[in-house]
């Protein structure tokens, strides 16, 4: 499988990562966040999660710092829209987003994706594609109760050490999502360990992605 970079070490990269909820991001594309940093790429992150409020919203922030340690610069920001009622008010998430497209010029997006059960992460996704219309855009997944893991297109393999970090990472930040049958190391090692397979990973865990447009040349 032909290898794509999206930057090499000593490059620079701007990257823009959206999440309806706290922890989206981290699950979605961590280890692929984490990889781009311990690769040596220039890193600059704008971390944008939609919902949160009182503990969740600490423990958006605080996880957010720890997995971009080492990045060349980043911005968090924690907006308080109503978790669960995105679609009601898309106007005003649209409004948020146009500002953070004012803010920011990244090469790559990483948002929800499209075929998502959830109705937050699904407008997330809609309001992505219509304010950041020139943008390589990478649609990261979220295992939940639903079932609707897709046939993602684009991989990011991760190193062992990066899967067991993304893990820990995870536990040790989201304890209010601790007691949920899903939140588990088995969880996320088990849908990277298949997606590794998929792509062939040399140490067999990858995040995957919908890549519904690229320019190649």
């Amino acid at each position: 499988m032909m290898r794509l970079a999206l930057a090499r070490r000593g490059e620079e990269l701007s990257v823009l990562c959206l999440g309806a909820h706290s922890d989206d991001i981290e699950i979605g594309a961590g280890g692929t966040i984490l990889s781009l940093i311990a690769s040596g790429v220039r890193l600059t992150v704008s971390w944008c999660v939609l919902s949160g409020g009182g503990q969740r919203r600490a423990e958006a922030r605080a996880s957010a710092v720890a997995f971009l340690e080492g990045a060349q610069s980043s911005t968090v920001d924690v907006a308080e829209f109503e978790d669960s009622y995105f679609p009601s008010q898309s106007r005003d998430i649209k409004r948020w987003l146009i500002d953070v497209r004012a803010r920011v010029r990244p090469d790559v997006v990483f948002t929800h994706a499209r075929l998502d059960a959830h109705q937050d992460h699904r407008e997330v996704n809609k309001l992505t594609w219509n304010v950041f219309r020139d943008h390589l855009v990478l649609e990261y997944e979220i295992p939940k109760w639903d079932g609707d893991l897709g046939q993602p297109n684009a991989y990011s393999p991760l190193t062992a050490a990066v899967m067991e970090r993304k893990i820990a990472l995870l536990h040790e930040h989201f304890g209010t999502q601790r007691s949920k049958d899903w939140f588990d190391r088995e969880t996320f090692a088990g849908l990277a360990r298949l997606r590794g397979m998929e792509c062939r990973a040399p140490e067999h865990f990858a995040e995957a992605f919908m890549l519904r447009k690229a320019k190649i040349l």
